[in-house]
């Protein structure tokens, strides 16, 4: 059976009984002078966020859409040692050659032999295109026909790399970015479009935000901290020498620069410092069915669309004269034609920007919401703070990389800690 290796990115992983246990990020190979690439396990993401090693002969099925295991599972975060290589991470958009001729590397291919190991024995790769044709021919060659896995590379790219996680959540994506080397990370972001690169960005921690951003030219990096919720891209700039943040700024658009300076005259532990300045906004007269259009956008977090602030004009904050919030729940029970200004939640008041982060959670828990307005002394809506915000400054700030750090009394590498995987 032959199995190509950037269609496992994201395959769910389950135990005999039928139970998901994690997804396969990617594949473990051993390289070897003379012989092909011997398989010796996969690298599962299991929760929270989680890296561990599952060994090739745990594994007693491998099909389109699931990897079976049998036997246990080592629950230890997963350390590369130094004679291992990633496939996916590491191989895929390599420069090597065939038959003399320098082409790009897609997929990998791996068998099962009749001694039970798994090797790596095709390569599918990618004529440089010629003429008119933007795409070259694609091959699938014998793994003994290619030179050139060895070398180092300046500039590798990560087309195929990213084509093999474009189905993931930024989050996903985000967290296999911290696995790779920075050369690679480097090149990722490169590859990856604004909006994508600063979803991504959103979900790593400060410092590998910084990292990332310091590696684009300067306009390039004002175009995703444009791209970026303005709450996040303040959160980034605040932890910036103030003269590099001040050049960011100036770089960005004024439209996409205004709200992220206006966040940043908050203190970050309060209301203003944490809110997001683009919630739903819309005026009394619209109707229920533009407001269930407005929250229905693929965009919005579920804790942003949650509801809709009604307010008079201008609807961009900070807006005209706050009136009240429109929850999701009664606009699914309102009919479609009714005004928004009739289904106002009069029953809420308005926070603050001052407020505490402390108060902000006691207001939250206590009238059991998942956003809530923030009002200026004008009665002037300039954001929502969503239990997202509230969350992201209670954890630790090292909270996006805790799955990496050993639990006490753990050992780093692939032994450790087991889970029976039934069988």
């Amino acid at each position: 059976m032959r199995i190509f290796i950037a269609r496992l990115a994201g395959t769910a992983v389950f135990d005999p009984a039928g139970d998901r246990i994690g997804r396969v990020r990617d594949v473990v190979v051993a390289m070897r002078p003379n012989d092909p690439p011997r398989v010796h396990g996969l690298v599962v993401e299991v929760m929270p966020r989680r890296r561990v090693f599952l060994s090739i002969t745990r594994v007693r099925g491998i099909e389109a859409d699931a990897v079976v295991f049998t036997g246990t599972l080592n629950m230890r975060r997963f350390e590369k040692r130094a004679v291992e290589t990633l496939a996916i991470g590491e191989m895929l958009d390599l420069a090597v050659e065939v038959s003399g001729e320098r082409v790009t590397v897609l997929d990998l291919a791996m068998e099962r032999t009749r001694t039970g190991e798994w090797l790596i024995t095709k390569v599918a790769v990618r004529r440089p295109g010629r003429g008119l044709r933007r795409r070259g021919e694609t091959l699938v060659v014998d793994w003994a026909d290619v030179q050139g896995f060895a070398a180092v590379q300046a500039d590798q790219g990560a087309a195929n790399l990213l084509a093999a996680f474009e189905e993931t959540r930024p989050a996903d994506l985000a967290n296999a970015l911290r696995h790779l080397t920075a050369k690679r990370r480097a090149e990722v972001a490169a590859a990856l479009d604004d909006e994508r690169l600063a979803d991504v960005l959103e979900e790593l921690p400060e410092r590998d935000q910084i990292a990332i951003l310091g590696k684009l030219d300067g306009d390039r990096a004002a175009d995703v901290l444009g791209a970026m919720d303005p709450d996040d891209a303040a959160d980034l700039l605040q932890d910036l020498p103030p003269a590099q943040a001040e050049a960011m700024l100036a770089r960005m658009r004024p439209d996409e620069a205004d709200p992220v300076r206006r966040l940043l005259t908050y203190p970050e532990n309060t209301a203003g410092g944490m809110m997001t300045s683009e919630p739903v906004v819309m005026p009394p007269h619209a109707t229920i069915a533009e407001a269930l259009a407005e929250i229905r956008k693929q965009d919005l977090t579920p804790a942003v669309a949650a509801a809709v602030y009604v307010t008079r004009p201008p609807a961009e904050t900070p807006t005209g004269k706050f009136l009240g919030v429109a929850h999701f729940q009664r606009l699914l029970r309102e009919p479609p034609s009714s005004l928004l200004g009739g289904a106002i939640d009069t029953s809420i008041d308005p926070i603050r920007p001052d407020l505490p982060l402390r108060q902000v959670t006691y207001y939250l828990a206590t009238y059991n919401l998942v956003a809530a307005p923030v009002v200026d002394e004008n009665g002037r809506l300039v954001g929502a703070v969503t239990v997202d915000d509230v969350l992201d400054h209670l954890l630790p700030e090292d909270w996006r990389e805790h799955d990496e750090q050993p639990h006490e009394g753990e050992t780093t590498g692939h032994a450790g800690p087991e889970v029976r995987g039934g069988g």
